[in-house]
Parts: C-alpha cells; sequence; structure tokens
C-alpha cells in the first residue's frame, strides 16, 4: 500500500509518501509564499527524489479541511486533478483529525485549534486510547468551529490532561492560561501545525477501512461560509 499525501490547508504545506509502514518521503514548508506556488513544486521534488512513479500509489490523501478557504481550494484541486489523471480514489481526512494524530499513543486529551478568525477556532477532542497493546484512536469531539471559550469549557468538563496544538495556540495563548481548569502542555514545534506525514499515516488506516472516495466525488468541507460568501448575503439582507 502506498499512499501520496497533500496537506495545504492553512498556512503550512506539506507533501508525504508512505508506504506499508515507512515514511518515503515527508516535505514540509512553513513560509510566505502561496501554496498555489509551492505545493506542486514540493510534489515534483518529492517524486524525483525517491524516484516515484505516479501510476504506483494506491491513493491520495488530502487535507479535506476546515482551513483556509483558498488552501482548502489549492489542495483539493490538485488531488482531485492527479486522481481524475491517474484514476486513483481519494482519501478525505478532516484537517483537525490530522494534527491531532501527531500526539500518537498520547493517552491526554488532544486539542488542536485552528484560527478561524472572528474569534473563533476550527477545533476537536482526540485522544488515544490502550486496547489489548494497542493505542486506539479515538474522537471525543468532531471537529467544529466554536470559539475558543466553549472549547475550553469542554475541556474542563472532561477533567482528563489535556495537550493543546495548532495555529491557534499562540492568538489564544491567554484565553487558554486564564481559562482552563486542568493540567495541560503547549505542544512544541516539531509537531505543532499540519504533517503530510501523520495525514499519510492515518490515511492508510482510513484506506484499510474502505473510508475513500472516487476522485470524482470529492470536495474540501470548510465548515463555515467564506467571507465573500458572508458579505454576500449581508449585502442581500440589507436590500430586502
Amino acid at each position: 500500500m502506498k499512499i501520496l499525501a497533500l496537506d495545504s490547508s492553512g498556512l503550512v504545506a506539506g507533501v508525504a509518501v508512505v508506504q506499508d509502514e515507512i515514511m518515503l518521503a515527508s516535505y514540509t514548508i512553513h513560509h510566505k509564499k502561496t501554496h498555489s506556488q509551492t505545493l506542486l513544486p514540493m510534489l515534483e521534488e518529492v517524486c524525483r527524489m525517491i524516484e516515484l512513479d505516479m501510476e504506483t500509489i494506491d491513493a491520495i490523501a488530502v487535507a479535506a479541511g476546515p482551513g483556509s478557504f483558498t488552501g482548502l481550494r489549492i489542495g483539493s484541486a490538485t488531488a482531485k486533478g492527479l486522481g481524475l489523471a491517474l484514476n486513483k480514489p481519494i482519501v478525505e481526512i478532516g484537517t483537525v483529525e490530522a494534527i491531532a494524530y501527531q500526539l500518537f499513543a498520547v493517552g491526554k486529551v488532544i486539542c488542536p485549534m485552528l484560527d478561524a478568525r472572528r474569534n473563533q477556532v476550527y477545533t476537536g477532542l482526540y485522544t488515544f486510547e490502550s486496547i489489548n497493546g494497542k493505542s486506539i484512536f479515538k474522537t471525543l469531539l468532531e471537529q467544529r468551529a466554536v470559539s475558543v471559550e466553549e472549547i475550553i469549557d469542554n475541556v474542563n468538563r472532561i477533567g482528563k490532561e489535556a495537550v493543546f496544538l495548532g495555529d491557534g495556540v499562540p492568538v489564544y495563548e491567554t484565553v487558554i492560561r486564564e481559562q482552563v481548569k486542568v493540567s495541560y502542555e503547549l505542544a512544541p514545534a516539531y509537531c505543532n501545525r499540519q504533517n503530510a506525514g501523520a495525514l499519510a499515516t492515518l490515511a492508510c488506516a482510513y484506506w484499510k477501512e474502505g473510508r475513500f472516495v472516487e476522485a470524482g466525488e470529492h470536495k474540501p468541507e470548510y465548515l463555515r461560509m467564506s467571507q465573500a460568501e458572508r458579505e454576500r448575503l449581508e449585502k442581500e439582507e440589507k436590500k430586502q
């Protein structure tokens, strides 16, 4: 089984290839350039460095959202185009879920936070549960767009140790420090943003479970309207 993963859901752009239990390549960039400038060149470089024949991949994994509207469109369009051209299925992975998956075997409550602006974060709650010597990834709260106060309230109600990660953490760190009532940690730099390697690895598990779609069926999950859509609706409401 060989999975190609693409992630352009936030400021970080990532490309990774996982074959069975081996990470063949992982390329991550966190810089000012737009993903339309970085994603395809990164993919080309990965293919060149590991001599990847794209026909040999079994599926394409993509961070399906939520996240940056422009970034999600770029990633989804790239994955969909490749899937259609190569006749390969798409493994859709929730952005928040993939970020949480980096903290493998952590029994604490894992709380990713992506800055959604308008005083909201894209978030969810996850943990790993040890069952018969295996770490099982569990969703405690599905990904959603809510205020940081609301997700912290959920963490407090669960009452277990927590770890926070994602680009929303530095934005709302003061609120976290003031309102979180359980013992908690902030994830370090190597595992606190999007990671295409984690995305690819989680996609392998999805693939085995049959959780994939035909390329033509794929579309990103935004969770809420874009700013342009909101402004259009506001203008229409004013005219009425």
